[in-house]
């Protein structure tokens, strides 16, 4: 509900009274088309702001856990990736409903979703090992992530066309690690076209990088866990 009753405000403010729109002959030329682009948008931005709002805490909430050497705390921060892209899951099945009710249709490119966020969700996962690991340490890094979430949600394309800007600011947009699944997202579900490939594969090899440096630092970082804690 809570997810629902966001984006109801939002087609308000955005769609209703800010009479925003998207650009081009697919592109959301009235208030119910604003909303489908906005909740994909959004889709894609609160899996990211779960992964990253509850991570931080993903090793201090187990703190007996810790000193069992045994226990392979590696799996903890993936847990809250797990229960994020379930809240996903289930978004996206209310996105998809909405499709058959709005368009009477969903296209047929909704089933690469999956290949779609997995590099996401693969960036993500690094993330999550290293807030967690510096959760540890400093304790006040979660304030700190709401309020960069706050830029990845203003600083992407959610509320606007990417094509309405410059192609400075556009270059510097596309730096956003939401971005670029945003648009692949909608391309998918809501224009029924091919996903980029090769940006996808360029993403999945940042992903997996971003993955392997999350985890090296976060077994790293574990060895003063104990001390910490």
């Amino acid at each position: 509900m809570v997810p629902l009753f966001t984006l109801l405000i939002y087609t308000l403010v955005f769609g209703v009274i800010l009479q925003s729109r998207w650009s081009g002959a697919d592109g959301g030329g009235d208030t119910t088309s604003f909303g489908l682009y906005l909740f994909v948008g959004l889709l894609v931005f609160w899996l990211m702001a779960d992964v990253v709002g509850g991570t931080p805490n993903a090793i201090i909430d187990y703190t007996n856990l810790v000193k069992r050497a045994v226990f392979p705390l590696e799996v903890l921060p993936p847990v809250v990736v797990g229960s994020a892209v379930f809240h996903a899951l289930i978004s996206s099945g209310v996105l998809l409903i909405a499709l058959v009710v709005i368009k009477e249709e969903i296209p047929m490119t909704a089933l690469l979703i999956p290949l779609v966020l997995a590099p996401f969700i693969l960036l993500l996962t690094g993330f999550s090992w290293l807030l967690s690991a510096i959760g540890v340490y400093f304790r006040d890094i979660q304030h700190i992530v709401g309020l960069l979430m706050t830029g990845v949600l203003f600083l992407s394309p959610i509320f606007y066309s990417i094509d309405r800007l410059g192609p400075t600011i556009r270059s510097l947009i596309m730096l956003n690690p939401v971005t670029f699944i945003v648009m692949q997202m909608r391309r998918i579900l809501l224009d029924g076209q091919q996903p980029d490939w090769l940006g996808l594969g360029i993403y999945f090899v940042v992903a997996w990088l971003v993955a392997s440096v999350g985890l090296a630092f976060f077994r790293y970082a574990r060895k003063g866990f104990a001390d910490v804690l």
